[in-house]
């Protein structure tokens, strides 16, 4: 079963108000026949008392058992203190169980004082929780709470706790959000302990929206790092990213955020807002600075914010490292089309060739169909040729191959016959070949 922090365990031993004078013969009245002891039971507690200040409990227990145990009957009020004497004395020595079944013979008593009987059943269901006997605890806490005109705040938060742990986490949340209601009530904010109960039910049933409406009291209350990260993180689970990035950009900006890990999770929310630069400046100095490792992974994304930042050539360096690292040719086919679309014929030409030589690609088509455009624009047609013929062995590349096939054959005739009547005539460039292959007809 699951543990909390108990609420601190307060034993108050109730002292007798009164003893009786020897000798008295009056008629007691209808209080003092609740609360009057004998002045033989009042000295003996007294005695047994001051034992228990010395620390000698066992001849302080020899004291109450001798009470317990005399010739003399003692009232109802009489044995109930005896035994809330015994049941502190086990308590100091930390045997719980004995101290929790003295406190069931106090209880047992008939006619005690309310004072009495409330101290002693909220004692007795604290120590209870202590021993993890949450069922009875319940119970007695319950109890308490029935006998009680006013209950002070503490009660419900007890039942709450003893709810929680036996899973019932619905009336748990209605039992602690009735404590801290009484407690806003005097004036005072929620204490730390009780919020963070509170958001324990609400997590265990998946309630993110009522973990929410928890966490940001506890962040208004008791504003601390990890409330501002669980903050975060909720927003994230329900779907409002946004709100985490703000809280998440803010965090990190304050050195409240500092791991790797933390990093990484803000380029990747800022690449998800559109924030392109503000992620790939902060990956940059991350792996600047050594905090998260240049590997694949990384160097891809790094490039990725580059480009998605319009900084195109900026997104090369990291992308050619990355492709190096990696176990296919996929990146140096994503290479050679920003090659491309910077009209860097050369280098586009030999990352395709590198991502064909690499292989492992999932469209060894496009990467022929890339190293073609390249040599198509070197004036290298011989080879783009080779190049678009080998792509045109796909159907998926099939028709766009056979058209270049059919400019480069076509270039390749008018370039001979210009030889012959022009020999310093140009060839023809791909955007020229593009315009010709969107015209109409």
């Amino acid at each position: 079963m699951k543990r909390i922090s108990c609420l601190v365990l307060s034993v108050i031993l109730t002292l007798p108000l009164q003893a009786g004078a020897a000798g008295d013969t009056s008629e007691p009245t209808e209080t003092r026949k609740t609360v009057a002891m004998s002045q033989a039971v009042y000295e003996k507690l007294q005695a047994a008392q001051a034992l228990v200040e010395k620390k000698d409990y066992r001849a302080a227990l020899a004291l109450t058992g001798e009470a317990l145990g005399g010739k003399k009957a003692l009232s109802a009020y009489e044995t109930a203190q005896v035994w809330n004497l015994t049941a502190y004395i086990h308590y100091l020595q930390e045997d719980y169980a004995r101290a929790s079944e003295a406190y069931a013979k106090v209880l047992a008593q008939p006619d005690l004082p309310e004072a009495l009987v409330q101290s002693t059943l909220k004692t007795q269901a604290q120590l209870q929780f202590t021993r993890e006997k949450y069922a009875e605890a319940l119970a007695t806490a319950q109890k308490l709470a029935a006998v009680v005109k006013e209950p002070t705040p503490d009660i419900p938060i007890l039942i709450g706790q003893a709810q929680y742990q036996l899973g019932k986490y619905r009336e748990a949340i209605a039992a602690i959000r009735e404590g801290i209601d009484r407690y806003r009530s005097q004036g005072k904010p929620p204490q730390e302990g009780w919020l963070l109960l509170l958001r324990a039910c609400h997590h265990e049933l998946k309630d993110y929206q009522g973990m929410l409406g928890v966490v940001r009291e506890l962040v208004a209350a008791y504003p601390k790092d990890d409330y501002l990260l669980a903050l975060a993180a909720l927003y994230s689970e329900l779907g409002d990213t946004r709100k985490q990035l703000a809280l998440t950009e803010t965090l990190f900006d304050r050195g409240y955020l500092k791991t790797p890990a933390d990093a990484e999770n803000l380029v990747n929310l800022f690449l998800l807002h559109e924030q392109p630069l503000k992620a790939a400046r902060l990956l940059e100095a991350q792996l600047g600075a050594g905090s998260l490792p240049a590997d694949e992974r990384h160097l891809t994304l790094l490039s990725q914010a580059w480009y998605q930042a319009r900084e195109d050539k900026r997104a090369i360096p990291p992308l050619e490292k990355a492709a190096a690292l990696a176990a296919t040719g996929e990146l140096y086919t994503r290479l050679a089309q920003s090659h491309l679309n910077l009209s860097a014929w050369p280098a586009a030409a030999e990352a395709a060739r590198k991502a064909i030589a690499k292989g492992g690609l999932t469209r060894p088509d496009t990467a022929q169909v890339m190293l073609g455009m390249a040599l198509f624009n070197e004036n290298q047609l011989t080879a783009a040729r080779s190049a678009f013929e080998e792509a045109s062995r796909d159907r998926r590349s099939a028709k766009l191959a056979s058209q270049w096939l059919g400019f480069i054959n076509a270039e390749l005739a008018r370039q001979e016959t210009m030889q012959q009547v022009l020999p310093d005539a140009a060839p023809i460039k791909q955007d020229k070949i593009l315009e010709a292959m969107d015209a109409p007809g």
